[in-house]
């Protein structure tokens, strides 16, 4: 899936990563990854054959409060973020999610789906605390690859989930260019592929 406008705004460039060229075992090239409050988390490019574009995916099998993966050269205010995920086990949770306007791992927004729930939710995390802005009910099965998109303009943010709208929302909190980047929660083992994003022409 390709964006060509985030709000009307034409989309100046698409990058995706496949994971498909990074060592096995290690984080890819150009990533940060870490967690917003303690854990252990664990984050490593990993072969899957079923991934969407095999061999190799990103895995975080690790635990973690929330933990993160960002793509650290990019700086974003206005685009798009946009990721393949499978929720493959998690007791406590089973979330795949993406970050956006990240200034660093106490504060960004966050949008997730969530196979144990079965639910979407936007949030934004400030000062290492996560707040809600909404939740919706939305089908997640587990062990499912699952494409999550957010488009974000100023105040606006739009979360779709395998293509469907869930979410419309106006939300100021955190504002100016960040990283984009994947987000898990506690126990969570997520599988990420085809992570794309985009800004929009000035």
């Amino acid at each position: 899936m390709i964006a060509l406008s985030v709000f009307g705004a034409n989309v100046a460039f698409v990058h995706t990563d496949s994971f498909d060229k990074d060592q096995p075992g290690s984080v890819p090239p150009g990533w940060e990854c870490g967690t917003t409050g303690k854990g252990n988390p664990r984050w490593a490019v990993e072969a899957d054959r079923s991934a969407p574009s095999a061999p190799h995916v990103l895995r975080q099998s690790g635990f973690g409060t929330f933990p993160w993966c960002v793509k650290t050269n990019t700086s974003i205010a206005d685009g798009f973020v946009e990721v393949k995920f499978k929720s493959e086990k998690g007791r406590e949770d089973q979330a795949g999610g993406v970050v956006w306007r990240w200034k660093d791992g106490d504060n960004y927004y966050v949008a997730r789906a969530n196979a144990l729930e079965d639910n979407v939710s936007l949030y934004y995390t400030a000062a290492g605390r996560r707040n809600t802005i909404k939740y919706v009910d939305a089908p997640v099965p587990p062990n499912v690859w699952h494409g999550l998109r957010v488009k974000f303009s100023g105040s606006r943010i739009k979360v779709l989930l395998d293509g469907k709208l869930y979410m419309e929302e106006e939300n100021s909190r955190i504002s100016g260019g960040g990283v984009v980047g994947v987000w898990t929660k506690a126990d969570s083992v997520t599988a990420f592929d085809d992570f794309s994003y985009g800004s929009v022409s000035k």
